[in-house]
């Protein structure tokens, strides 16, 4: 999830998006079963996709797998902490959407506000007893790590572990990333595809907006405590976001797609599994979302999962739908699964988590998956 960040656009979401005029262009020029101009530009903007060449050649691969030595994957910090330690650019300065709340410090702030720009603990939302807010008068926080777990999935849940394995809890795992130099951690999930090479995560997981692409960029499916990868590590070969994030951060576009290379010669999903992924489904309906949550009261150490029915975003700021859900930082990008049936763990990915608004840490929201994320995917499962 997108958690402390303020990763936001500096403009109404539809800035952008629309396309100028023909110009000398009328009404009467304009067929009636034909878009405007500016309908077509609007439509081309929502679908373009930008990529960035990652980890191509055997030495690259190797240089970026050997940078995460077991000390730098302890130490890599939930992505929602972007705005706290990085020196600054990309969609960190501290703007707001216009004619809504503020997400950098006001009513809406990233998911799992726990960390303010001074980098002081600001307090955490709690569900039967999931950790107080944390005491940090004598120095160092005291964080109760949640134990939540149950033998069967439950339907509704705001954060319990998922112990009940199955193949969701191999194609779901954890993202290793640079930005600005600063090591830090997300989630994703395998999809099926054509080159048997694509995972899905947020958007800010890849590029910070308008800023810089992550470095060192490497899956790690399945992950297990204490570091432990039972299907081995995937570096990024190429990632892919829609051009709404890339020049803004555009929440409702808060979607990536990477290319993964092999690893010794074997695809990820060939290794692993992976899930279908649907685009323009029906709104609404139940889900479960799954996460590596890194910000406390959580240490990322374990699969995580949030169920429960979809609803609209009640601020209107975005298209994405909220999901019950205590997860924090750490947990962007993990899959949102409909249709899911816990006895398997296969299901249909149609979200990722991505952010969580100030004064409603106890909703996630992930972007909707319309023609732009379809886009993505497709230039991905190409290359």
């Amino acid at each position: 999830m997108t958690l402390s960040t303020p990763l936001l656009a500096a403009a109404p979401l539809v800035a952008g998006l629309v396309g100028p005029a023909l110009i000398g262009a009328t009404p009467a020029q304009q067929p009636a079963d034909r878009p405007s101009v500016s309908r077509v530009e609007r439509s081309a903007a929502r679908t373009e996709v930008v990529e960035h060449v990652a980890a191509r050649t055997p030495a690259d691969q190797q240089r970026v797998l050997g940078y995460w030595t077991p000390g730098r994957m302890a130490g890599a910090l939930p992505i929602d902490m972007l705005g706290i330690v990085t020196k600054g650019g990309g969609l960190l300065g501290g703007t707001s959407k216009n004619g809504g709340p503020s997400k950098n410090g006001g009513p809406l702030a990233k998911n799992g506000d726990l960390l303010s720009k001074d980098g002081v603990l600001s307090g955490i939302s709690s569900e039967s007893g999931l950790g107080a807010k944390p005491d940090v008068s004598g120095g160092s926080a005291q964080i109760v790590i949640p134990r939540r777990q149950s033998a069967r999935p439950q339907s509704t849940t705001s954060g319990s572990r998922w112990v009940t394995g199955g193949l969701v809890s191999q194609t779901t795992g954890r993202v290793f990333l640079t930005v600005d130099e600063v090591d830090f951690v997300c989630s994703a999930g395998t999809i099926r595809s054509a080159n048997r090479d694509v995972v899905v995560t947020a958007g800010h997981c890849v590029k910070d907006g308008a800023g810089e692409w992550a470095k060192n960029w490497t899956f790690v499916p399945g992950y297990q405590e204490g570091g432990g990868q039972p299907y081995g590590a995937y570096t990024a070969r190429r990632m892919f976001v829609a051009g709404p994030w890339s020049r803004g951060g555009d929440d409702s576009y808060d979607v990536g797609m990477v290319a993964l290379n092999t690893s010794n010669g074997r695809h990820v999903t060939d290794v692993v599994g992976s899930q279908e992924i649907a685009f323009n489904a029906r709104r609404g309906g139940q889900a479960y979302g799954f996460g590596y949550p890194a910000d406390p009261p959580y240490d990322g150490e374990h699969l995580y999962y949030c169920a429960g029915r979809l609803r609209e975003d009640p601020y209107g700021q975005t298209r994405d739908q909220g999901l019950g859900c205590d997860m924090t930082a750490g947990s962007s990008g993990g899959p949102w699964l409909t249709r899911f049936d816990p006895a398997t763990g296969k299901g249909t990915v149609t979200s990722v988590s991505s952010f969580k608004y100030s004064d409603d840490q106890g909703t996630m929201y992930g972007p909707y998956l319309g023609d732009s994320a379809r886009a993505l995917f497709n230039t991905a499962q190409r290359s």
